[in-house]
């Protein structure tokens, strides 16, 4: 029966929504706990407003609240539009990332039964839709960010446009770069002591299985470039690119991750539910890989820090890629972000399966 549902699941992603999960074969450390919070086709960011879960989507171009209190029966609140993958909240309106454009809903929270068309407040962005999709949120100086990914696997592309991290002052409407050299970033959070930020990245595809490794970066001031194309992973010159630029002009990864795990969201963990070992860390959702001989990913891993340096890279969650052979390998799920909920709970989206899970600590503390 689990290799059926596994197999239905990865083939047919659309019809999760109506099928049962097979949580029992998630393996979270000892002491961890995880339920099904909400079904919601699918899931990429979430965001929380007062009291309302936030989730975009890629395929299903809707956007999708979840009221806290009650039943948590998923609302479509946008439709029909272009790759929603992003959204923020912010003063009561909820930001949505639609590939060139944002948009703004109004007042969303007091509005769900009937809610707002969105309005665009910026179309500055490009079209392309090839890293086009965006994970979108606020920093701590109030200023929207929002990625531009590279409009191809390796290139060399306009550097005040592609490849690169922006922020958006949603008074003026001027578009900032803060980062270059950033293939494609779909998952970011800023370190609560120090403000910085610190985002994930993808690494370029067919370079082998185990090259190169995606990224977890530190951005400790504006302007600083990481590398794409010219150099990958702190020390790997591209084969194309590398001539042009050596790896020691650039900023190196704090952690590098594994090779093609495509990791997405990703968030500081300020919660105190979990074990101290997991305070302050990092937890990142692996989609998985797509174009490796041997599955990777499909996974959320943890990063701990210590001085605001990464000492430690492991697994947290496993379970969602079943099979032991290669080509016996099915992901019945794909993490794409993590979020901290008030109660130091940790909810993880997926895609794949359409649902949200929520990851509460019940052991010993």
């Amino acid at each position: 029966m689990m290799r059926l549902v596994v197999w239905a699941v990865a083939v047919f992603g659309w019809l999760a929504p109506a099928m049962a999960l097979p949580l029992a074969s998630l393996k979270p450390p000892p002491g961890f706990a995880i339920e099904v919070f909400a079904r919601v086709p699918n899931a990429r960011q979430m965001a929380l407003g007062r009291s309302t879960l936030f989730v975009g989507s890629m395929r299903e171009g809707k956007v999708y609240a979840i009221p806290l209190q009650g039943a948590r029966k998923p609302m479509v609140i946008a439709d029909r539009i272009e790759m929603p993958v992003g959204v923020a909240f912010r003063d009561g309106d909820l930001y949505v990332s639609a590939v060139s454009r944002i948009l703004r809903l109004r007042d969303i929270e007091a509005r769900l039964d009937q809610p707002p068309q969105p309005e665009v407040v910026s179309s500055a962005y490009p079209g392309e839709t090839h890293h086009g999709w965006k994970f979108i949120a606020f920093g701590p100086d109030g200023k929207l960010y929002v990625p531009v990914g590279a409009p191809c696997n390796i290139c060399e592309p306009d550097p005040d446009r592609y490849a690169v991290i922006t922020r958006l002052d949603l008074g003026s409407g001027q578009v900032e770069v803060v980062a270059r050299g950033v293939r494609n970033t779909v998952g970011f959070d800023w370190q609560p002591q120090s403000g910085e930020l610190w985002f994930t990245d993808n690494g370029r595809d067919w370079l082998g299985d185990e090259a190169p490794p995606d990224e977890l970066n530190r951005l400790r001031r504006a302007g600083q470039h990481f590398g794409y194309p010219y150099c990958h992973g702190g020390t790997i010159a591209d084969p194309e690119f590398g001539a042009i630029r050596r790896c020691a002009e650039f900023v190196p990864p704090v952690q590098n991750l594994g090779a093609h795990v495509a990791s997405l969201g990703m968030r500081f963990y300020t919660g105190r539910q979990f074990p101290a070992r997991y305070h302050g860390a990092v937890f990142i959702a692996e989609h998985g890989s797509w174009n490796r001989s041997r599955k990777n990913g499909y996974r959320i891993s943890v990063v701990r820090l210590q001085d605001n340096r990464a000492v430690s890279y492991e697994p947290f969650i496993t379970g969602w890629l079943q099979g032991g052979r290669a080509n016996e390998e099915a992901a019945w799920g794909r993490p794409a972000d993590v979020l901290v909920m008030a109660d130091g709970s940790l909810l993880v989206s997926d895609d794949l399966a359409g649902a949200i899970y929520r990851v509460s600590y019940r052991g010993s503390r």
